[in-house]
C-alpha cells in the first residue's frame, strides 16, 4: 500500500505547491540567485524579484510595501514580530487568547514576565473581547496576538472588533486565514506561512504598519526581513501562489463552504460524534469533530488505509505527548479528534466517498471494542 494518501485531506498543515508557485519558481531560480544587496548585474536582478514579491504580498495584505518582510516561516515571524513589539515598547507583557498558535505560546514562555495573560474562549472557540482588553491595560503589556483564525478548529475571530489601550500594538496572526477569507483590516503587526496557501516551504511573512514601535529582538539588522542571505526564488514564488489563490478565492471558497457543510452533517449524524468550532464564523475549507471511544490517530490511520490524509488535531505528539490545547480552551473532547481540510481541487465526489468513509471507520473501530 502507497504511504501517500490519494486524497489529501490536510492542506490546513500544508496545501500542496499551486501550479502558479511551482512555475514561477523554477524560473526564478535562473534568474533570482545572485545577493539582492550587491550592484552588479545579477544582484540587481536579484533585488527587482525580490522587490516585485513584496510588492505583491503588501497589495494583499493592504500594505505598503517597506512594511513587509520576508521570514525563514510562519513560526519566526511571529516570534520576530511579537517580540519585537515588545522589545520596542519596552514592556515584556504579552496577552493572547487560549487558542492562539504554539508559536504564540512559546514567544510568551520564552520572555517570562510575570504580565503575561491568556484569555478565555467560548465553546466555540471566539474570544472574549472584554477579558482581552482588560488584561492589555495592565501597563506592562506590550503586545496582544490574537489570530484571524484558529488553525485546528477554523474558527474566526472577531479582530476588527477589538479596542486595546492606546500604545497596546496587536499582533494578528493570519497563517490559518490568509488565501481562505478576508483578513482583517485591524492589525500593527501581522504574520503568516507561505506553504499554508500554496507556496513553497521556508517563506514566512512579517508585516509591521509604518508608525508601529518594532525592533529586532534577536541579532541582525534592524530590518522586518530575516538576517542571512534572502531566499529570493521563494519568495517569488510565495507571491505568485498567492495572487494566483486570491484570485481564484471566492470561488474556491464557495465550493469548500458547501463541501464542508456535507462533512459536518455526516459527523454530526454519527452517535457520540459533536462537530467542534463556530458553525458559521469559520474557515471554509476545515471542519473538525470529536468523538467519543475512539482514538483520534485510530480513526486518521483507519482513513488513510481508504486512501484518505486527514490530520487528528487533538492527537498527542510525539514531541510534546500533550492534547490540544486549543480543544482543552474551548471545553472540548481532546481525544477522538479529527480535523479534515479540504485541498483547492478537492472534488464533490471525494468528499461523498470521505463521509461515507467516515461512518464506516467510526463504526467497525467501535465494534472491535466491544462498544
Amino acid at each position: 500500500m502507497s504511504s501517500t494518501p490519494e486524497v489529501y485531506l490536510d492542506s490546513a498543515s500544508s496545501a500542496r505547491l499551486h501550479p502558479a508557485a511551482r512555475e514561477t519558481l523554477l524560473a526564478a531560480l535562473d534568474r533570482g540567485y545572485a545577493d539582492p544587496r550587491r550592484l552588479h548585474g545579477p544582484g540587481r536582478d536579484a533585488r527587482l524579484l525580490l522587490d516585485n514579491a513584496r510588492a505583491v504580498v503588501a497589495e494583499a495584505l493592504g500594505a505598503h510595501p517597506d512594511e513587509v518582510g520576508f521570514t525563514s516561516s510562519g513560526t519566526e515571524a511571529v516570534h520576530r514580530g511579537l517580540l519585537g513589539l515588545t522589545a520596542a515598547t519596552g514592556r515584556d507583557g504579552i496577552v493572547h487568547s487560549a487558542v492562539e498558535h504554539s508559536a504564540v505560546l512559546h514567544a510568551a514562555q520564552w520572555r517570562e514576565s510575570p504580565a503575561h495573560a491568556s484569555v478565555a474562549v467560548d465553546a466555540d472557540g471566539v474570544v472574549d473581547l472584554a477579558a482581552l482588553a482588560a488584561a492589555a491595560a495592565d501597563p506592562r503589556v506590550g503586545a496582544v496576538a490574537l489570530q484571524a483564525a484558529n488553525q485546528e478548529v477554523g474558527t474566526r475571530q472577531p479582530v476588527d472588533a477589538v479596542e486595546l489601550p492606546a500604545g497596546v500594538p496587536l499582533l494578528v496572526d493570519a497563517a490559518a486565514a490568509l488565501g481562505h477569507v478576508p483578513l482583517p483590516r485591524r492589525w500593527d503587526a501581522l504574520t503568516a506561512s507561505a506553504h499554508k496557501w500554496g507556496g513553497p516551504a521556508g517563506v514566512g511573512v512579517l508585516a509591521v504598519r509604518r508608525g508601529t514601535r518594532w525592533t529586532t529582538p534577536f541579532p541582525g539588522d534592524d530590518g522586518l526581513d530575516q538576517p542571512g542571505f534572502p531566499d529570493v526564488p521563494g519568495a517569488l514564488a510565495a507571491a505568485a501562489a498567492l495572487q494566483a489563490v486570491l484570485g481564484e478565492r471566492e470561488q474556491v471558497a464557495a465550493r469548500q463552504h458547501a463541501q464542508v457543510e456535507r462533512i459536518r452533517a455526516a459527523a454530526a449524524a454519527l452517535p457520540d460524534v459533536e462537530v467542534v468550532g463556530h458553525p458559521t464564523e469559520r474557515l471554509p475549507h476545515l471542519v473538525t469533530f470529536s468523538a467519543l471511544y475512539v482514538a483520534g490517530d485510530e480513526i486518521v490511520a483507519a482513513l488513510a488505509a481508504r486512501g484518505f490524509g486527514v490530520a487528528s488535531g487533538s492527537a498527542c505528539t510525539a514531541s510534546t505527548l500533550e492534547p490540544s490545547h486549543v480543544l482543552a480552551a474551548m471545553g472540548a473532547l481532546t481525544h477522538g479528534n479529527v480535523r479534515v481540510s479540504l485541498a483547492r481541487d478537492t472534488t464533490d465526489s471525494q468528499v461523498d466517498a470521505l463521509c461515507a468513509a467516515l461512518g464506516a471507520v467510526v463504526g467497525e473501530i467501535r465494534a472491535r471494542a466491544g462498544l
